[in-house]
């Protein structure tokens, strides 16, 4: 996760950070927090789902193996994906409580990985 943080740094800084820098220097206008905040959630969500859809691995699953599959090991859905994103977060920001699941989960998935009907697979 830590490697996925620092990808994320560069895409954000592309994504959204230029962007907005483009236009409160070029333009003069400075965007409300709450359209500021939807853009940089839209950054990395399309960053994850772009990459989940294209084989079912980030840039820092590639580098430790690690594919993102449904539950029954078939490809996943584009809603699949989102559900599995948007989950992510409260798994996340709840001081890790949903990483922290996986020690006590019979199959060491992420407590989003199993709502939203997903797992994890090392692809060795």
């Amino acid at each position: 996760m830590l490697y996925e943080f620092l990808l994320l740094i560069g895409v954000v800084f592309l994504g959204f950070l230029l962007p907005n820098i483009a236009l409160g220097a070029g333009a003069n206008i400075l965007l409300p927090s709450s359209i500021l905040i939807v853009h940089a959630m839209l950054v990395i969500a399309l960053y994850f789902l772009w990459f989940w859809r294209r084989d079912g691995r980030t840039l820092a699953m590639k580098t430790w193996k690690i594919r993102l599959l449904s539950a029954d090991g078939t490809a996943l859905s584009i809603a699949r994906m989102i559900l599995r994103f948007l989950l992510a977060w409260p798994s996340i920001l709840f001081f890790g409580a949903g990483l922290i699941w996986a020690v006590f989960d019979r199959d060491r998935q992420f407590l989003h990985d199993r709502l939203a009907g997903t797992r994890l697979a090392y692809t060795g």
